[in-house]
Parts: C-alpha cells; structure tokens; sequence
C-alpha cells in the first residue's frame, strides 16, 4: 500500500482529550463522551470526525506499549469563535503528510505495523514530529471489515 504525500494547511479543532496508553487504551470511553456531545460544536467544517493523537518527540524511539499519549476525538471548524464548554481547541499545524487509505476494521493494527516498520523506513521520509490523526468520514462504521478512513502519518524528506 503505497500513501500519497500531501501538504495540508493548518487545521482547528474542537473535541475532547485524554492522556492513555496503548496497554491503558481508554478510546472507547473518550469517543462516546465526544458523541454524545458532537451536536454542540455549532461550526463544523463538515461531517468528518478527526481521532488524532499527540505523541511526545521521544515516542517511538525505544517503543514501550505502555507510554502515554495524548487522544483526540474532535471535529475540524472554521474558527475557535463557538467552543462548547468544557471543551478543547487544537491547531494542527502545516506540514507534509503520508494519508494511507484504509479499508478494513478499526480493530486490526497490521495497517499501523506496514506503516512503521515496512513503508515508513523504506521510503524517503522520516517521521515529523507534528500530530497524527485519522480522517473518520462517511465510510467509517468503527470495527466493521468494510469500514473506510484516511490515515495521516507526519512526515519530512530525510
């Protein structure tokens, strides 16, 4: 599975964080929050929602399943002007990235595996350190073998 390399301009985003790691993996309960209070955020760019994660600089060097991170679930907005209570702002900044389209379930990890160990070092990027987030849009249907999303991984020429 070959990505394609984009640019993408800055993005803004309004959802909810949590601090987990891959053994203490809290998505779940960190999505159903957010659903249940999408309605709110009133300026929505569109439907898409954005599963995004912040890595610290030093999180894959020497990985350990047990290193927290940052989630997101959120959606993108045109503007930070209608933030529904107690919830979070996020800029994604500019930057080159590789969007992997994905087709199978949210369960299966083998896609993050290709990404990382195969693709990622036999290509002409090194990793960024800049957010990492899946584009869940229309297709998405979460653990369903048909579900669809776009993957992106940030990336700069090595």
């Amino acid at each position: 599975m070959q990505p394609r390399i984009e640019v993408i301009s800055e993005k803004k985003l309004v959802g909810l964080s949590t601090r987990l790691s891959l053994t203490q993996n809290r998505t779940a309960a960190l999505w159903q929050s957010f659903q249940n209070r999408k309605k709110e955020i009133t300026n929505a760019i569109n439907t898409d929602r954005i599963s995004l994660q912040l890595y610290d600089a030093n999180y894959f060097r020497d990985f350990n399943p047990s290193k927290e991170f940052t989630k997101w679930a959120a959606v993108e907005v045109f503007d930070f002007s209608s933030v529904p209570s107690d919830m979070q702002t996020l800029i994604i900044p500019a930057g080159e990235y590789a969007v992997f389209h994905y087709k199978g379930s949210s369960t299966d990890n083998s896609i993050f595996q290709y990404i990382f160990s195969v693709w990622l070092p036999k290509s002409d990027y090194a990793l960024d350190n800049r957010p990492h987030f899946e584009v869940l849009g229309d297709k998405y249907k979460n653990a369903d073998p048909s579900s669809e999303e776009d993957i992106y991984v940030p990336v700069r020429k090595k």
